[in-house]
């Protein structure tokens, strides 16, 4: 071989040497952890054990004279000499990124992300071919689709396996039209939040690490690229966002002495805040519905025009840009009326005429001048929480979540917001601040916040919990819906510093497994929830659950909806959070509208100590609907829904709507003549209505009639006649109750329906229609002064 020729094989074995070094436990930088910006904007003091200068610039790190001159150390083993092949289309194997730039984004979706899990080859796209260093984002796919702002990204640069590197990853933004940001790499895993604009996003990432050699150029030897397409959801409820303040407060929250010195403790601050730990909660989500399977869907917030403060960079500026518009709200009560008004069990003081969710709601009310019909989701803040050290309380606040009227409402205190992070910056370092908790100051919320970070985690994560409420998402047996938020920082870094709460001495490296979650039985109410509707979604429509007993040898019961059935919850006596469950398949976009429950069957869910107990079920629909069945047993049992009709046939009885508890409400059955004698057709039905629904009476074209209920209401009725000539008949009926029957709709087998006799707009909807291979064979129900029950009498 030519002596040119051993010279160049020499000198490329030394490059690839200085290129894989192991990096040092941290990443140390030159600058002050205290210093200011270049905007002249403060920034957070950090506890963390990476340096946050370090990480305040997206310039390559240079290598130290030792690196470079590629000397192997003796416990390193000597990387092999030839290049190694092109990695084939298996994703666990992909190493290095040796493919070309793409003109255009593919559409592969997104895939589950777990310890080890990555996209495939072509879902990253290497500025530098050769580089085996060049950032892998595991999570998120080329091409993506996503409908949030802020999106959570993990990802890992090498092999984390043979040799671990900590050191930098710096995000530069679609067309750097939002600034870079940087993030620590902890044994070669990353994790990051990427702002993003509606549309088109083409993303840079550079990693850089004092172990690893680096060139002089503006863009890092080890980037790649990762492209995404945002679609905000503006035809979809917004989750709005307040700052209840009292009438007389000077708009301040705790903080000690020091931070205030520091940062401030003002309105402005707060809003910064609170608004970054609103896109939290975002993110989060988003990824957590990902990983269930129900892709990027996620809620939405109400944006707002106004100067940028999710990037610090833009504070000195002034950048205007679209972000998540906070309210704020003054409340008629004064600071000393909210702190007086706290939980009794939480203040001795507290008096008994009022209580904060309800200042809350009025406050709401009143600012939105939301109108009957109108819903609403706010999350709130009282700023005027605040830490007594004397009696070891905190007023002001209430942890609270749930729905009043048209509103849907989640409360939280601003006792740990010195704590939370105010921009996109601060994020890894305000989870990973050890600074002990001085109550003196400020609370150390239920002793599970006695640093900073875990400060952040309560409070973050706790108004999550909160705003799950919002939603509709009760207790569970884990995640953010039962305490699991303590762990909410594990989403956001790879590593956790020292837990006061635990006495650990923290996890060095932090994967997907060992995060925080959305329970599934949470993610599948978003997944139906209208905040949470894409649009490849059907249009809302009938969210009504009907349950039947039948002789269909299945166990006697059939759930129906008109738009689909989703899923079944099971509650044997005794629990009150659901450990069992079953769910449907979603088939292209559509849901069983009709499924058997088989009670052996479900039963067989539960372990041998429950299935003999009385058994409770709540069954969901695709439409974010429920019905609550009490007893499965007694559903079940035919001989309390059996009817017999006068040809002999047994009919049965569905589920009933309206209480039956009016004054005077006596109950009353009714067998059609035209389900039992041939020779009797139907001609029309003339409903009797006012303010709600009296009575309903059927004519027969031999002149007779049948009369459920009262002639009461608008004099003569409402008539609605069938086109018989077409073979039209009686398919059943569309009924708005509560707790009486407040309007109802005649629908007819030729896809007709009759206007909207009584109220149209009071109650709940629901649809009666009999499952397949039954007829309508009479109705049941109760009577007052109006019709207070009603329910179908099937037969086959």
């Amino acid at each position: 071989m030519p002596s040119f020729l051993s010279s160049l094989r020499r000198k490329s074995k030394i490059n690839v040497k200085s290129e894989e070094k192991p990096a040092p436990a941290h990443v140390n930088g030159n600058g002050h952890a205290n210093g200011h910006n270049g905007n002249g904007v403060s920034r957070r003091k950090s506890s963390s054990t990476l340096n946050s200068s370090a990480l305040g610039s997206s310039s390559p790190a240079t290598s130290t004279s030792g690196e470079a001159s590629g000397q192997p150390k003796d416990d390193i083993p000597p990387l092999p000499t030839t290049r190694p092949q092109r990695p084939a289309p298996n994703p666990t194997k992909r190493y290095s990124l040796n493919v070309r730039l793409a003109s255009r984004p593919g559409t592969q979706a997104d895939t589950n992300v777990g310890q080890g899990m990555s996209t495939s080859s072509s879902s990253q796209l290497a500025a530098n071919p050769s580089s085996l260093l060049a950032p892998r984002v595991l999570s998120v796919s080329e091409g993506s689709w996503v409908h949030q702002q802020v999106l959570l990204i993990f990802g890992q640069i090498g092999d984390s396996a043979h040799r671990p590197l900590d050191g930098t990853v710096t995000v530069n933004h679609h067309q750097g039209r939002f600034p870079p940001t940087a993030w620590p790499v902890c044994d070669s895993y990353f994790k990051a939040l990427v702002h993003l604009e509606p549309g088109w996003n083409r993303l840079r990432l550079d990693f850089t690490s004092p172990k690893v050699s680096s060139s002089n150029t503006s863009v890092s030897p080890h980037a790649s690229f990762l492209n995404v397409n945002y679609l905000p959801l503006t035809d979809s409820p917004p989750l709005q966002l307040a700052i209840i303040l009292g009438s007389d407060s000077p708009g301040t929250y705790d903080a000690t002495p020091e931070r205030r010195q520091r940062e401030g403790n003002g309105l402005d601050l707060a809003i910064k805040k609170f608004r970054m730990a609103a896109y939290l909660w975002q993110a989060f989500t988003g990824e957590q519905m990902n990983r269930h399977g129900f892709g990027r869907r996620c809620f939405r917030f109400e944006d707002s025009w106004e100067p940028g403060s999710l990037s610090y960079q833009d504070w000195g500026t002034g950048q205007f840009r679209n972000q998540a518009k906070i309210h704020v709200i003054r409340s008629d009560k004064t600071v000393a009326e909210i702190r007086d008004l706290d939980r009794a069990q939480q203040n001795p003081k507290a008096t008994k005429n009022g209580d904060l969710f309800g200042i809350a709601a009025d406050a709401i009310k009143n600012y939105f001048q939301t109108k009957s019909g109108q819903k609403q989701y706010v999350s709130c803040l009282f700023l005027d929480a605040h830490w007594d050290p004397q009696h070891q309380i905190i007023l002001g606040h209430a942890a609270l979540g749930g729905g009043v009227g048209d509103i849907q409402l989640g409360i939280f205190g601003s006792h740990a917001l010195q704590s939370y992070p105010s921009s996109i910056e601060e994020v890894w370092q305000a989870f990973g601040d050890c600074t002990r908790t001085d109550t003196a100051h400020v609370a150390n919320d239920c002793n599970e916040a006695g640093s900073n970070w875990e400060s952040a985690n309560i409070g973050i994560g706790a108004h999550l919990h909160e705003t799950g409420h919002l939603f509709g998402c009760p207790h569970q047996e884990s995640g953010v819906m039962l305490r699991d938020y303590v762990t909410l920082n594990r989403t956001f870094t790879t590593r956790e510093p020292y837990a006061t709460r635990t006495k650990s001495p923290g996890q060095r490296l932090v994967l997907p497994s060992d995060e925080c979650s959305w329970h599934i039985l949470d993610a599948l109410r978003f997944r139906f929830h209208p905040c949470f509707r894409i649009p490849l979604d059907n249009g809302a429509g009938d969210e009504s659950v009907q349950v039947w007993t039948v002789d269909n040898g299945q166990g006697g019961v059939i759930a129906s909806s008109k738009s689909g059935i989703a899923w079944v919850e099971l509650y044997p006596e005794g629990d009150d959070v659901c450990h069992y469950w079953k769910r449907w398949p979603e088939l292209e976009n559509q849901y069983p509208r009709q499924v058997a429950l088989n009670e052996t069957e479900l039963r067989d869910l539960l372990p041998k100590e429950k299935q003999k107990s009385r058994l409770k079920l709540e069954i969901f629909s695709a439409g974010g609907g429920k019905h609550v069945v009490e007893d499965l047993s007694q559903l079940a049992n035919q001989k309390f829904a059996r009817v017999r009709l006068p040809d002999g046939r047994w009919g049965y009885r569905g589920g009933k709507l309206g209480f039956s508890q009016m004054e005077g409400s006596q109950p009353q059955e009714l067998i059609l003549d035209c389900a039992h004698i041939s020779t009797k057709l139907l001609l029309s039905i003339r409903v009797y209505h006012g303010l709600a629904v009296d009575g309903l009476e059927f004519f027969y074209e031999d002149s007779t009639s049948q009369l459920f209920g009262k002639r009461g209401g608008k004099p003569g009725g409402t008539e609605f006649a069938l086109d018989t000539r077409k073979g039209e008949l009686l398919l059943g009926f569309a009924l708005r109750a509560g707790l009486w029957i407040d309007g109802i709709q005649i629908l007819t087998s030729l896809g007709r329906k009759s206007e909207w006799f009584g109220n149209a707009h009071g109650g709940s909807g629901h649809t009666l229609i009999p499952p397949r291979g039954y007829t309508i064979g009479g109705i049941a129900g109760s009577s007052a002064a109006w019709l207070d029950g009603f329910q179908l009498i099937i037969t086959r």
